[in-house]
């Protein structure tokens, strides 16, 4: 009987070390899963999101682009299609397809993923001009501001290390939401951080968002319909804003927004 009870113990003894070992790595993946995801971390997406990936690989193979986009769903929106189907297409051909500019802006990205693919080849092989980098709205749910900004600030750390004689224009992240709160709060952190990055030189900073508020600060339906992604009008607003920043940084001649023909004159 002892040995039947010493048996029946160990067996015990057994069980409870196995039910532990299977609640301590239950919870261990819960709390992976719970736990925030790394601004700073390079971390690649699935599906589709590759493909655009390689898509942009093949691009940046094709060489001649002197302006290049990075950002997310927003920069996405300049590819010819906003949520309503009415898209910006003209507004791109008019201001930026003539400086042979690209647009590698994938909806959904979070800094950690642009970052991923700064170093998984999509600047690899070219020499832009300037690259208009916008990125961080889509760390608010997950991320602190200054996770958001130490995100930012590696991704341009990454674009200077790889393209050394390109200058980059900084956008502070756009507003989001219909009106201020919360979220606007978080991100005027961000953009009052990143806005140290200017160094008057190969950075420069840029904040258009209040050209996108109404008056009381609002935002309206007409530039953002779900008080993020841009309308037409909205694109256009961007385009105007940056312009001439643009003029300057390309040390170009500039095209006067007014101008549908794209003749050129001096700024």
């Amino acid at each position: 009987m002892h040995g039947l009870s010493g048996s029946l113990r160990n067996r015990s003894l057994v069980l409870a070390i196995a039910l532990s070992t299977v609640v301590t790595g239950q919870t261990a993946w819960a709390q992976a899963q719970a736990a925030p995801e790394s601004s700073t971390m390079p971390a690649p997406r699935t599906g589709p999101w590759m493909k655009l990936h390689k898509a942009f690989l093949e691009r940046a193979k094709q060489g001649k682009i002197d302006l290049l986009f990075l950002g997310d769903s927003i920069t996405n929106g300049w590819g010819g299609h906003d949520n309503n189907g009415a898209g910006p297409i003209e507004v791109w051909e008019r201001h930026f397809a003539p400086r042979n500019a690209a647009n590698f802006g994938i909806g959904g990205d979070r800094t950690q993923h642009v970052l991923w693919r700064i170093e998984n080849g999509e600047v690899d092989g070219i020499s832009p001009k300037v690259v208009i980098l916008m990125i961080g709205t889509n760390n608010t749910g997950a991320n602190t501001s200054d996770e958001i900004a130490e995100g930012i600030e590696a991704i341009v750390k990454s674009l200077r290390q790889r393209l050394s004689t390109t200058k980059i224009l900084l956008l502070a992240v756009f507003p989001r939401g219909e009106k201020p709160g919360p979220i606007r709060e978080k991100l005027a952190a961000v953009n009052d951080r990143i806005a140290k990055l200017d160094d008057g030189q190969m950075v420069k900073y840029l904040d258009i968002g209040p050209k996108f508020l109404n008056e009381d600060g609002t935002i309206s339906k007409e530039i953002m319909p779900d008080s993020l992604h841009l309308k037409r009008k909205g694109y256009r607003i961007w385009a105007d804003a940056i312009e001439p920043t643009l003029w300057s940084m390309l040390d170009e001649e500039s095209v006067e927004p007014s101008q549908a023909d794209g003749a050129k004159t001096k700024p």
